[in-house]
């Protein structure tokens, strides 16, 4: 009997082990809240107040899977769907999986290496850099350096080093974006994700490089971010090639940790933050001003008289135990070029929030943001204020 329970006792000890060996794993994000936004321009103002969804977080539900290969090898895999807590629907244009689908190999000793729907690397390294860690629409750093603004590229291969003493750099190419791209001085409007057949030059295609280093207190990071237009499709290579590079970092004194960022972007613009993202008190701008060209659609510009300069300062102040004080103050200066030929003006966003957690899993939200300039649009102002909940599973 007593060798039958040890059986017993060993196998169920072999099939733990396996089992921690391979694993999936369901994890998702609930965010609801309310929200007022309001847009000036001249005499014309549009406000609207309503219920928002996906104001810190977008709402989301995803599978993280891991296998163990042996020597070190680990086969891992990510699908993340992104939906409308509101309406049920699916976001990011319809995609079952939109927010994130991929599979790869990685190891400790060497990186990892992966293919499918991700994030480019302005993305994963800049969020720790933003007081609102890439969220709160108009607040994150995304308003002011769009390929920092939860950027995902289809059809990718990416490969990040190991953490060596705190340093890690990674590069990634996208053979067929899947953003909608407008090319201004020809006016032609492209689909490049969709239908995707190897025909390379008929895709927008990307390249997308970073570095940071985490230390402690210490936290630096740079990208670099470079579009190719489709050729085939428009007839003939775009005179734009839209680039951006950013540099940021930040220091935790624990009683605030201070964030600074600079950026250039030229030849266009990489899917713009609109105000308010997923909320029925969303308002497009172009209900203010007419004929004017601004990068807060989300999609790809292809203008070279587009170029920016963007600056970001920020803060994050706890407060008791659960707490936090979240500011920052974000600019996307014109250069020239943009200058004349769109009158651009300088874009300034103030931006405050408070976070409160209940839980681990569970906090409360509040936050306010004013831009000056909306849309680096002369004389277009946009506020919003709002209040919710976010849950973590």
């Amino acid at each position: 009997m007593k060798k039958t329970l040890l059986a017993a006792a060993l196998l169920a000890g072999f099939a733990g082990a396996a089992s921690a060996q391979s694993s999936v794993t369901l994890y998702g994000i609930l965010d609801a809240g309310v929200a007022y936004k309001q847009l000036k321009y001249s005499d014309n103002t549009l406000s609207n107040f309503g219920v928002a969804y996906g104001t810190q977080s977008g709402n989301r539900w995803g599978l993280r899977g891991v296998e163990d290969l042996g020597s070190g090898n680990r086969l891992t895999f990510q699908l993340e769907n992104g939906f409308d807590l509101g309406n049920g629907t699916l976001g990011q244009s319809g995609r079952e999986f939109g927010r994130q689908a991929w599979f790869g190999v990685e190891n400790d000793a060497w990186g990892y290496a992966r293919m499918g729907r991700q994030l480019n690397f302005a993305t994963d390294y800049f969020g720790a850099i933003d007081p609102f860690a890439q969220g709160f629409a108009q607040a994150n750093i995304g308003a002011v350096m769009g390929s920092t603004n939860t950027y995902r590229m289809s059809n990718a291969l990416k490969y990040q080093t190991p953490n060596m003493s705190g340093f890690q750099a990674g590069v990634a190419y996208s053979f067929a974006t899947g953003y909608d791209a407008l090319y201004l001085n020809n006016g032609a409007n492209v689909t490049s994700g969709s239908g995707y057949n190897y025909a390379t030059t008929n895709n927008t295609r990307q390249v997308s490089l970073g570095a940071k280093y985490a230390n402690g207190p210490i936290y630096v990071a740079a990208s670099y971010d470079k579009l190719y237009g489709a050729t085939g499709i428009v007839g003939g290579s775009p005179e734009a090639s839209p680039s951006e590079w950013n540099l940021g970092g930040s220091y935790d004194f624990k009683v605030v940790k201070l964030s600074a960022a600079y950026g250039q972007t030229r030849g266009g613009w990489m899917a713009g933050q609109n105000s308010q993202g997923n909320s029925g008190a969303s308002i497009d701008a172009s209900g203010v001003v007419n004929n004017k060209v601004f990068g807060g659609n989300g999609g790809l510009l292809f203008d070279s008289n587009w170029g920016v300069n963007s600056y970001l300062i920020g803060a994050t102040i706890p407060v008791g135990s659960a707490g936090n004080v979240l500011a920052s103050w974000g600019m996307a200066r014109p250069n020239g070029n943009m200058q004349d030929a769109y009158n651009a003006a300088n874009m300034n966003t103030y931006n405050l929030g408070y976070t409160y957690a209940f839980t681990k899993r569970t906090n409360m939200y509040a936050y306010v943001s004013y831009a000056q300039n909306y849309a680096t649009i002369d004389g277009l102002s946009s506020t919003v204020v709002g209040l919710g909940m976010r849950h973590q599973f």
